[in-house]
């Protein structure tokens, strides 16, 4: 039996990794050498070379600073945000909590296609569009529903005389946020902060909508212009393109992988 479920997950972990192993053959070819009836079998290595070409041709060094701020800034002040949210709705018993939180949590319900339009108009009126504080706080809104959701999970799972007894040792309520809670959830906190900035470095359709510069656009946008239908780049640079943008948020994961794994297990410390 257990050969069976070897056999089974291997299987599985091949078909899973299929789509990679098309992904780095085919932005390893030279853009001459590639040829769609060949996308399994390897032909020359120009990876670097491709990747090169992308980086110059869409431009992703003028992004890559503005993407960078975006992935730290926003899910910093979403973690924040939510540990605080959470920690007032579950340990100071905020009045009407559960109502707080539904309506925290209610900015998941609709559709981010559907106040793309409002929001546009919006930043076009406040003077927010196409600016770096205007996308730090749309990427934060959007992070932040989520992030109160676990947090509020999280303490939940906390014995209320840890609360107690720090009041009676003569804590203020935010030094026991601050000293007694966050450290606590410090594997929460860094799963919630790699999902959130791992979502806002594959962002596409915010930044297509509320940035135009170079300066200010974050890398995906800029990653589909090599794929315009004036003056696309070939295949294999496009290929090359994806790839390299990807690389950050693997050697995220790569790195943080304890943190992550540990969070997942919330109310396990």
């Amino acid at each position: 039996m257990s050969r069976v479920k070897t056999a089974v997950l291997v299987v599985l972990g091949l078909i899973w990794l299929a789509p990679v192993y098309l992904l780095v053959v085919n932005a390893s070819k030279p853009i001459d050498s590639y040829d769609a009836k060949t996308v399994w079998k390897p032909a020359g290595f120009s990876l670097f070379t491709n990747f090169g070409d992308a980086w110059s041709k869409a431009s992703l060094g003028d992004t890559l600073v503005a993407t960078t701020m975006y992935s730290v800034i926003a899910p910093v002040l979403a973690v924040l945000i939510g540990a605080a949210a959470g920690y007032a709705i579950v340990v100071l018993r905020l009045k009407r909590g559960f109502l707080w939180f539904v309506f925290i949590f209610g900015g998941t319900i609709f559709p981010l296609q559907m106040i793309l339009m409002p929001l546009f108009s919006g930043y076009a009126n406040s003077g927010l569009y196409d600016t770096r504080a205007g996308m730090i706080i749309v990427y934060t809104a959007i992070s932040v529903p989520f992030s109160a959701f676990v947090m509020r999970n999280f303490f939940t799972g906390i014995a209320r005389s840890v609360f107690e007894a720090a009041v009676v040792d003569g804590g203020g309520l935010f030094r026991i946020f601050r000293s007694i809670y966050l450290p606590m959830a410090g594997a929460a906190l860094a799963a919630i902060f790699i999902l959130q900035a791992t979502f806002v470095w594959n962002d596409l359709l915010l930044g297509l909508t509320l940035s135009q510069s170079d300066s200010v656009r974050p890398i995906m946008p800029a990653l589909t212009g090599l794929q315009s239908t004036y003056g696309g780049a070939a295949l294999p640079t496009v290929l090359a393109g994806g790839l390299l943008v990807s690389l950050p948020t693997v050697i995220l994961f790569l790195a943080a992988q304890r943190f992550f794994s540990r969070g997942l297990a919330l109310g396990q410390f």
